[in-house]
């Protein structure tokens, strides 16, 4: 959810913690810690960017769009509501 969230664009730590539902701010600090530590998404923002301090997605991560893409067409197929 995180990756998918991100794919937008930047966003701040309350802005993904409420596009998230159901993910308690303790279970997102350790999710998107690992998701540093594996150089898929950064909390460094370049100058280009309109947001001071947030996350967004590195290249290693914009590069699962196409699988985050592939998975929800999967899920549109074969997951009910």
């Amino acid at each position: 959810m995180i990756i998918d969230v991100l794919l937008d664009g930047p966003r701040r730590f309350k802005d993904l913690s409420q596009a998230i539902s159901g993910v308690s701010d303790r279970v997102l600090v350790e999710r998107l810690k690992e998701l540093e530590y594996e150089e898929i998404v950064t909390k460094d923002l370049d100058d280009t960017c309109d947001i001071r301090s947030g996350y967004r997605l590195t290249e290693k991560g914009r590069a699962l769009k196409a699988v985050m893409n592939e998975v929800q067409n999967w899920a549109d197929e074969w997951v009910c509501d």
